[in-house]
């Protein structure tokens, strides 16, 4: 003869509001990539925001790709930094930086001018960088407002060309909403509209995983656009299709002095080449 126990009335409460929470839960994290926390304030996104928390770190996806022997080290810095000690990291070895210039069309740091003036005067080659929230407005519109507030480029051997910084939304939807076909037009008419006001083809900052995602890893800009990868490991793994080589890659968070640590990919006289252009 079985005999049938009887479970607590507290814990069939519990594993009910349990199997009840998970499917909700599940589906607000795949649409808002700030379910697991707060949803930042608007301006505050910087430079592999997301890396940590959708593309992990220590992990290196498999495929081979180009890399010159020689490395030269570079930060990349926004006003979470604040006054940056330029000094320390010129000591360290770091030749040269980019700075968060805008965002959408509703922001500029405002650490700027300290951290752009202060990487030149050190002796860096340094640039600026715009964080894309292709939800907002047109990318010729931010393209616009990044060059009138800080974007720009000028053939002096120590700029390097705009960034477009297009990664995951921090605020809400991972592709912000728009369709691959939708993000790679947003991309390109940012890109067209930087090159028409500067002269220069602008580097493109992105994750491969976020880049397959929500482009379906469109290869159309790889002719003209360098590229700058995010991936914190040993290697940088496989690239976004087109890419036979990454010009930069941003390989830590967790850097001295600064967090985020890149390596361009050659020596300084190829920092130089790019920002002659």
């Amino acid at each position: 003869m079985r005999v049938r126990r009887s479970v607590p009335t507290t814990l069939l409460a519990g594993l009910a509001a349990t199997t009840l929470a998970l499917p909700l839960a599940g589906q607000a994290g795949a649409a808002d990539p700030g379910a697991r926390g707060a949803v930042p304030a608007r301006g505050t996104a910087h430079m592999g925001m997301g890396v940590l928390r959708h593309d992990g770190q220590g992990k290196a996806a498999p495929g081979g790709v180009s890399t010159l022997a020689v490395q030269t080290e570079g930060v990349d810095v926004s006003s979470h930094q604040g006054n940056v000690a330029w000094s320390t990291l010129w000591n360290s070895g770091v030749k040269w930086a980019y700075v968060k210039a805008t965002e959408g069309t509703y922001y500029k740091n405002t650490y700027f001018t300290q951290q752009y003036n202060g990487s030149y005067n050190i002796g860096m080659i340094r640039g600026s960088y715009h964080f894309a929230t292709p939800d907002t407005t047109t990318g010729a519109a931010q393209a616009d407002y990044f060059v009138n507030n800080g974007g720009g480029w000028s053939k002096d051997g120590k700029t390097l060309p705009g960034v477009l910084d297009i990664e995951w939304n921090p605020y809400g939807a991972t592709c912000y909403g728009k369709s691959q076909s939708g993000m790679v037009s947003w991309i390109r008419d940012f890109l067209n509209r930087y090159k028409y006001r500067t002269g220069r083809d602008a580097v493109i900052y992105t994750a491969t995983s976020w880049w397959k995602q929500c482009t379906g890893n469109y290869s159309g800009f790889a002719t003209t656009n360098p590229l700058w990868i995010a991936r914190y490991a040993s290697t940088v793994g496989e690239l976004p299709a087109g890419w036979p080589y990454y010009t930069m890659w941003q390989y830590t968070s967790t850097g001295p002095t600064v967090g985020d640590h890149n390596r361009f990919n050659g020596d300084l006289s190829r920092v130089q080449a790019l920002a002659n252009g």
